[in-house]
């Protein structure tokens, strides 16, 4: 006779638990970025809003601001860092293409040996991190995990580029997701759209460098493509993530949308029609567009002005390079 395998389950419901956030040491204005894409600081704020970004020191990775953010969360959220047994790192700027930032940072906040793992889904990475997170605990793969998004975008950034180049910034935001009596996680809506994949990412390839055919790849968008499948396509996903969710927008108390850029986050909200009383997260303007870390950086400030919105109900939709997306509903803790 065949023997029965046994398979884990775990509680009906997750939350998130806490928010933690660093951001790049350096902030750096408009004016310190025009000479070489020849523009202006009043430029800039009308096509993006942003009026200054944080950039890390040279001497700071990608994994010092996850660990740092990953460290502030765990605190808030009242763990043992010991009982985390599942750290996910979102990122796009791992210094190394191995090992991952994750097992590093699992072993730097006292979480070792915690399952690790990175995942690279660019500005959605967050959302994506959310979503098996909430899975696995749900499923009794693990008891409370670290969820963090973290990039360091100086570092592919050709300060000459005028399609994104002055949009990155450097931060890294993360949460502490457990089990709850009630949910506190809504269902994921994500997906990708591959066929438009030059639309937003690399210029170049780690071999064309290393062959001497290429320069150091950096960061390159076709802007007006990406605004029009940000504004029009990721509406569409925000909708149906309220709906998978059973709530309206006017059940909100914030809308945190990936910093990509301020105009198309007021048009996002303008689409949407959220009505007055929902507070909108606009980190983009002294942060910069952190990809990954955009959401949480965001979240995490929301809450230090808005104290109020802690038990609100927050959408949050990551939308990026690849175009790879990722909306869901959460209460804030």
């Amino acid at each position: 006779m065949t023997p029965t395998l046994v398979q884990s389950t775990g509680p009906a419901h997750t939350r998130i638990y806490s928010y933690g956030a660093a951001r790049g040491e350096i902030a750096v204005p408009n004016d310190d970025l025009v000479g070489p894409i020849d523009s202006s600081d009043e430029w800039i704020r009308q096509r993006t809003g942003i009026i200054t970004r944080t950039r890390a020191v040279a001497g700071t990775t990608a994994i010092d601001l996850a660990t740092d953010a990953g460290r502030e969360a765990i605190e808030r959220s009242g763990v043992d860092p010991a009982k985390i047994d599942a750290v996910i790192v979102a990122t796009i700027s791992n210094p190394k293409q191995t090992p991952s930032v994750s097992a590093i940072v699992a072993d730097r906040v006292g979480s070792n040996p915690a399952a690790a793992y990175d995942l690279n889904a660019a500005c959605a990475g967050f959302a994506y991190g959310v979503a098996q997170a909430d899975a696995l605990i749900r499923a009794g793969a693990a008891h409370y995990a670290l969820v963090i998004g973290t990039e360091k975008l100086s570092d592919v950034v050709d300060p000459a580029d005028r399609s994104i180049s002055f949009l990155l910034g450097d931060g890294a935001g993360a949460v502490v997701i457990g089990p709850s009596d009630t949910p506190g996680i809504g269902p994921t809506v994500w997906g990708s759209d591959g066929s438009k994949a030059e639309a937003v990412g690399m210029n170049h390839t780690l071999t064309e460098f290393r062959d001497g055919t290429a320069p150091w790849p950096t960061l390159r968008q076709e802007g007006p493509t990406v605004f029009r499948w940000a504004v029009w396509e990721m509406v569409k996903v925000a909708r149906q993530a309220l709906e998978a969710a059973g709530v309206q927008a006017s059940d909100l108390a914030a809308f945190v949308p990936h910093q990509a850029n301020m105009r198309i986050i007021d048009e996002f909200a303008k689409q949407l029609g959220l009505p007055d009383t929902v507070v909108v997260g606009r980190d983009i303007e002294t942060t910069g567009n952190t990809s990954a870390a955009s959401i949480p950086l965001a979240t995490h400030r929301l809450l230090e002005e808005h104290p109020e919105l802690s038990g609100g109900l927050a959408l949050q939709i990551g939308f990026g390079a690849g175009l790879v997306f990722g909306a869901q509903v959460v209460v804030l803790p």
